[in-house]
C-alpha cells in the first residue's frame, strides 16, 4: 500500500502538466517574436523606440505581486484562510494595477507618436509582444478574481492546494516573461 501511495505522490497532476505544456508553447511564441524583432531590426529603415518609464513601475508591481501570491499559497497550505484571502486580494489588486500601468504606457507612446501602426520599426513589435503579454496577464487576473471570490464566499471542504498552485505558477510565469521582455527591449531597443 505504501508503494502505491508513494508512486501516486510522484505523479504530476494532469492540470499542472497541461499548464506546463501551455507555458512551453507561450515561451516558444514569445521566443519566435523576439527573434523576429532581432532579424527585422537589422533591416534598413528600422526605427527604435524608448520604453516609457511607467513600464518599469509596472515591473515593480508585478514583482511584488509574485511575492504576495507566493505568500498566499503558503497561507493556503497552512490553512490560514484570512491571510490567504487578504494576500489573494492584494495580488488581484496588483495585477489590475499592472494592467493600468501598461495601458498608461501605451497611451504615452501613442500620444508622443513614437509608436504607430504604420511604417517599420520597434513600435509594431511593442504593440504585438506587449499586447500579447497583456492578454496573458488579463487571463491571470480573471483567474485571480475567480480564486479570490471563491476564497471569500466558498467554504473549503477539501484543502486541495492544486488550484492555488496552478494560479501561482502561472502568475510567476507571466512575471518572469515580463522581466524577459523588458530586458530584451531595454538591450535590443
Amino acid at each position: 500500500m505504501d508503494i502505491v501511495s508513494t508512486q501516486q505522490r510522484k505523479k504530476i497532476h494532469p492540470h499542472k502538466f497541461t499548464l506546463w505544456v501551455a507555458m512551453a508553447s507561450m515561451i516558444m511564441m514569445f521566443a519566435g517574436m523576439t527573434s523576429a524583432y532581432i532579424v527585422k531590426s537589422n533591416q534598413s529603415g528600422w526605427q527604435g523606440v524608448e520604453i516609457p518609464k511607467i513600464f518599469w513601475a509596472s515591473t515593480a508591481v508585478i514583482l511584488v505581486s509574485s511575492l504576495t501570491i507566493q505568500m498566499a499559497l503558503r497561507s493556503f497550505k497552512q490553512r490560514a484562510m484570512n491571510p490567504y484571502r487578504l494576500l489573494m486580494g492584494i495580488t488581484l489588486g496588483l495585477g489590475i494595477l499592472f494592467i493600468v500601468f501598461q495601458w498608461m504606457g501605451f497611451l504615452q507612446l501613442w500620444y508622443q507618436q513614437r509608436v504607430t501602426l504604420k511604417g517599420s520599426g520597434a513600435g509594431q513589435f511593442l504593440y504585438i509582444i506587449f499586447g500579447l503579454h497583456a492578454l496573458h496577464v488579463i487571463g491571470g487576473v480573471v483567474a485571480l478574481l475567480i480564486m479570490f471570490v471563491k476564497a471569500l464566499v466558498g467554504k473549503v471542504k477539501q484543502y486541495s492546494a492544486v488550484p492555488v498552485e496552478l494560479i501561482s505558477t502561472y502568475w510567476h510565469f507571466v512575471d518572469i516573461l515580463w522581466i524577459y521582455l523588458m530586458l530584451f527591449f531595454f538591450w535590443a531597443g
